[in-house]
């Protein structure tokens, strides 16, 4: 299962269909969930903010198959100005970012703050956008961050062995091959992950952390006030994301759940089936 399928903003939810169309639900405050319209999609991310932050616009990104992106939503930064890359492979969003990853193993953005320094970078195999930063697994399993780093969270240069990133507010997460996490920011977001094992896939919100264990069930880690670390009776899940404050599981029938904020209904998924 593609990791990619599902993805989570401040206030909206986003599920990625089997026949390549999208599916949105949530606040549509700057038109996030305009999705309806699109095919041919094979990969989706979400822009998400901390909630302190006075706003609760968002942006969507699609990458089709033919590796050109689709964006809709929130603008004001030029986040959605994507409709000109090409040879893309992988997509991710921040807060008012977007970030693509090219075959080459190369990186764009529309970020004017990390935009040279993510343009020095080689053999990237994976990103991920926090709310403020970015971070990339390169191919030989080391990996490079830019951005805000007020706690840390792009003190990554010394990891090695990573197989996936994410990234949240104020912290970054690598999956190590043996199952582990490897963790650095801000304590408060991530405290509980040293304890995880046989981890296949990861997931960072703004305030916590995420991890799919192989036998389909799910760990969460960091703050939980709006109920996002509820998954404790999650089953046969196969993919995960995180928002601002939810938590994503899509199960290996198709259903998505959610938990966390459901101020603006993100967390109304009942009736999904992505295939």
């Amino acid at each position: 299962m593609a990791p990619h399928v599902i993805a989570a903003g401040r206030r909206h939810t986003v599920g990625l269909r089997a026949d390549g169309r999208v599916i949105s639900v949530g606040a549509n405050t700057a038109g996030e969930c305009q999705t309806s319209l699109w095919r041919h999609i094979v990969e989706v991310a979400a822009g998400r903010v901390h909630l302190a932050r006075n706003t609760g616009k968002s942006h969507t990104l699609g990458l089709r198959s033919d590796g050109t992106v689709l964006a809709c939503g929130w603008n004001s930064h030029g986040q959605c100005n994507v409709h000109d890359w090409d040879d893309i492979v992988a997509v991710a969003a921040g807060w008012r970012f977007s970030v693509g990853l090219r075959h080459t193993g190369t990186v764009i953005t529309t970020d004017p703050v990390t935009y040279d320094t993510l343009a020095q970078w080689q053999d990237v195999t994976a990103i991920t956008g926090g709310d403020w930063h970015v971070v990339a697994r390169l191919a030989d399993g080391t990996v490079r961050a830019a951005g805000n780093n007020t706690y840390g969270q792009c003190e990554v240069s010394n990891w090695n062995g990573i197989e996936s990133v994410a990234a949240g507010y104020l912290h970054t997460i690598g999956l190590k091959g043996n199952g582990t996490v490897q963790v650095t920011g801000y304590p408060a977001f991530w405290n509980g992950c040293a304890r995880w094992t046989e981890i296949v896939a990861i997931a960072a919100g703004s305030y916590h952390c995420v991890g799919l264990r192989a036998n389909g069930t799910v760990v969460t880690a960091g703050r939980a006030e709006f109920g996002q670390d509820d998954v404790s009776g999650w089953t046969n899940i196969v993919a995960i994301a995180a928002g601002s404050a939810s938590t994503v599981g899509l199960r290996a029938d198709g259903s998505v759940v959610v938990v966390g904020d459901n101020s603006h209904g993100q967390c109304n998924t009942a009736d999904w089936r992505l295939f």
